[in-house]
C-alpha cells in the first residue's frame, strides 16, 4: 500500500485503480494491456503509449469507475483541492478538460495524495502501479493483499477525461481526435449558436432585452433618416435612433464578454476571427 509521506503520518488511499486504453475508453470500451505493455487487448490492438494511458479509480463505496485527470498545472501547489462548482451541482463543467477543480471526490483524494508525495509527473505515478503490481499483474501479483478479482491499490491517477476534452454541449457534439474539436469550433454553425441566446441564460442573468434590430456593421447614426425614412430600411448598416444605438452597443458589450468567456472555454479558438455577421465585435 502506498502511504502519505510527511509528519510521521500515514494515510492510504482506499482505491482500487487500473490503466486502460484511452481510445477503447471514448468509445465505451474497457481495454487492459497486454502482458508485454505494447497494445491493448482489444481486437483493435491500440498502440499502449503514455498518451493513450488512461487511469481509472473506484472507491469500495461505489461501483462506478472514473477517470482522474493529471494534476492542474501551477507554480506552487494549492493548500487544497475543491470540487467543481458544475460537478456539484450535477451539471455540465464548461471548462472542456481544463477545468482546476476536481470532478469526483475521488480525483480530488487522488490530487491531494499527489501533492502531499510530492508526485507531478504522470509517468511516475504509471511507474509506481507498475511496481506496486509487478506487471506482469495477470500473474498471482505479490505483496499487495488483493481482492480475489482486483487488486488493492491505495494509490491513483492520471489522465484528462476523454469525454470531457472533446465535447461540446451547446452542440452536443463529440469529437474523436484534437483536430475533429478544432473543425468543429470553427465552424459557422457552432459559432452562431455560441453568440446567439439559444440555450442560454446569459440575458435572462443580466436582465437584458433586445427591442431594436439585430446591429449592423457601422455603429452611428444613418444621415439619410433626416428625411423621416431610410430607403435601406431594415437592411441599412446604420442605426435609425439613439435608442437604437445605444442598444447596438449594449448588446456589442453584452456579446464582447460572451466571446471572452466563450475563447476561455476554448469554445472559440484564441485566434479565430472569422465571425459572420457577428464580426462588428472585433471592431473598435
Amino acid at each position: 500500500a502506498l502511504r502519505e509521506r510527511g509528519g510521521g503520518k500515514t494515510k492510504g488511499l482506499n482505491l482500487r485503480m487500473k490503466f486502460v486504453c484511452g481510445q477503447c475508453w471514448r468509445d465505451g470500451q474497457v481495454s487492459e494491456p497486454d502482458k508485454a505493455l505494447k497494445y491493448c487487448t482489444a481486437k483493435a490492438r491500440h498502440s499502449w503509449t503514455k498518451e493513450r494511458r488512461v487511469l481509472l479509480v473506484k472507491s469500495f463505496e461505489k461501483k462506478k469507475w472514473v477517470v482522474v485527470r493529471p494534476l492542474p498545472f501551477s507554480r506552487t501547489y494549492p493548500l487544497q483541492y475543491d470540487m467543481c462548482v458544475h460537478v456539484v451541482k450535477q451539471k455540465k463543467c464548461h471548462y472542456i478538460g481544463n477545468c482546476s477543480f476536481a470532478h469526483s471526490p475521488e480525483e480530488r483524494d487522488v490530487w491531494t495524495y499527489m501533492k502531499n508525495n510530492s508526485l507531478r509527473d504522470m509517468q511516475q505515478m504509471y511507474d509506481m502501479w507498475l511496481t506496486l503490481t509487478n506487471q506482469n499483474r495477470r500473474t498471482e501479483g505479490p505483496a499487495l493483499t488483493p481482492p480475489p478479482e482486483e487488486k488493492q491499490i491505495t494509490m491513483p491517477t492520471d489522465y484528462a477525461e476523454p469525454m470531457s476534452g472533446f465535447h461540446c454541449r451547446l452542440c452536443g457534439k463529440h469529437s474523436n481526435s484534437e483536430r475533429q474539436w478544432q473543425q468543429h469550433i470553427s465552424s459557422e454553425k457552432h459559432k452562431d449558436r455560441v453568440l446567439s441566446c439559444e440555450g442560454e441564460e446569459g440575458e435572462e442573468e443580466e436582465g437584458l432585452v433586445w427591442t431594436h434590430r439585430f446591429p449592423g456593421h457601422c455603429f452611428s447614426l444613418c444621415t439619410r433618416m433626416e428625411g423621416g425614412a431610410c430607403p435601406d430600411g431594415v437592411s441599412c448598416d446604420f442605426a435609425h435612433s439613439p435608442e437604437e444605438l445605444a442598444e447596438w452597443q449594449e448588446r456589442r458589450d453584452f456579446l464582447r464578454r460572451k466571446l471572452a468567456k466563450a475563447r476561455e472555454d476554448m469554445l472559440i479558438a484564441p485566434t479565430d476571427s472569422d465571425f459572420g455577421k457577428y464580426s462588428f465585435l472585433l471592431q473598435d
